[in-house]
Parts: structure tokens; C-alpha cells; sequence
């Protein structure tokens, strides 16, 4: 089963100042609180290659995204969407491609999956989805990344070893400023990626 899924409605959310508020009133189970929505931008277009089935171009052409804790959500104006679990969402970075910016993701359309982790490269290549969300409002781009970057580190990769994360605290984060590519990539700058993440001090979830 693929990690991005057709929705017919949003999954239920709250604001951050609607869960502070709940949390301080002692809920029953804080297992109940539904998770916060971080970031909400209207007039939002989606790319996915390879296209998702049954979800035509009509349906990325306009709509809303939202970046929740639990899981990234594209809402079409259509009144059918999809959601994305952040696990499979193995790279995002902000994209300055001539076409326009845009936030570009890999996905791992088999994340979680058994057995996933011991696929040959060349059949990994061939569960990979890219999806590129193109916001009218360019400015957005980076509370959208930043919303991203928050929610991928509550949902750190379980096949990561603390020896990986260690290498990873070490690396020079300014490799990940330019992406040069190799011939035909469309991409000029990706901006910041997140790999993983390992570092989150920055990021104060409440």
C-alpha cells in the first residue's frame, strides 16, 4: 500500500491555542487531543510525478494545504485530496527552478512498509513520488517549510541508528544550500533540505 492516500475530508485538527488550552485543563487521556495544525495556505497547487491515480490535474490545480503535526494534507477545490505521512516524506526543501518557486519533496511510497528498508536501489527508485507545492503567494514558501520542518522532526526515521545521527549532528549544513544535480534535473537552488533532521533545539513544538 502506497504512504500518500486519497481523502475526502480534512483529518481533524486543532489550533496551537486551542491544544494549550486543552492541555491545561487536565484532559481525561492526552491520547484523545487531536494533533495541531501548524501552518493553513489557501490557493495552493500541487505537482505529483508519478501522477497519483485517479487524482486528475483538475484536482491539483487549486486548493488548500495543511500542514499538520499528524500528517501533510492537499486539499483540492474539487473536494477530494490526500495526505502524506511525514515518515515518507524523505527530502523537502524550498525550489527556485525559471518555472517558479515551489516547496519540492521526495516520498517513499512504500515508508513503513516490511521488508521496505531491504529493497534494492534500483527498485527503491521505482517507489519514489515527487510532489512540488506551488503556493500563489510566494512569500509562503518559507512558514510552509518551516511548518514542515517542525512536524518532520516529531516523526523521526525508526530505521536511523544512533550511530547515523551522530555522523549526520557533524555534517556542514551549508552542502545542503545549492543543488547542482546532474543533467536534466530542473532544479537551480533547493534551499535547505531536511535530512532527517537530527538537530531540532530549534523548533519549540508548544
Amino acid at each position: 500500500m502506497v504512504s500518500t492516500t486519497l481523502i475526502s475530508s480534512v483529518p481533524q485538527y486543532v489550533s496551537a491555542e486551542e491544544h494549550r488550552n486543552i492541555v491545561g485543563s487536565t484532559p481525561t487521556s492526552f491520547n484523545d487531543i487531536p494533533p495541531v495544525l501548524r501552518h493553513k495556505e489557501d490557493n495552493v497547487r500541487v505537482m505529483l510525478d508519478p501522477p497519483l491515480h485517479t487524482f486528475t490535474e483538475q484536482d491539483c490545480a487549486d486548493g488548500t494545504l495543511f500542514v499538520i503535526e499528524s500528517t501533510l494534507v492537499f486539499m483540492s477545490s474539487t473536494g477530494v485530496g490526500f495526505q502524506v505521512p511525514y515518515p515518507a516524506i524523505t527530502l523537502h526543501a524550498i525550489a527556485r527552478p525559471e518555472s517558479g518557486p515551489s516547496i519540492y519533496c521526495q516520498l517513499d511510497e512504500l515508508a513503513g512498509e516490511p521488508g521496505a528498508a531491504e529493497l534494492p536501489e534500483n527498485d527503491e527508485a521505482s517507489d519514489m513520488r515527487e510532489l512540488s507545492i506551488i503556493p500563489s503567494n510566494p512569500a509562503s514558501l518559507e512558514p510552509i517549510f518551516e511548518a514542515m520542518s517542525l512536524c518532520a522532526s516529531l516523526h523521526p526515521d525508526p530505521n536511523v541508528s544512533d550511530d547515523d545521527d551522530l555522523d549526520e549532528a557533524f555534517m556542514d549544513e551549508s552542502a545542503f544550500e545549492t543543488f547542482t544535480g546532474e543533467e536534466g534535473d530542473e532544479l537551480s537552488e533547493v534551499g535547505r533540505v531536511r535530512s532527517d533532521f537530527t538537530n531540532n533545539s530549534r523548533y519549540a513544538p508548544y
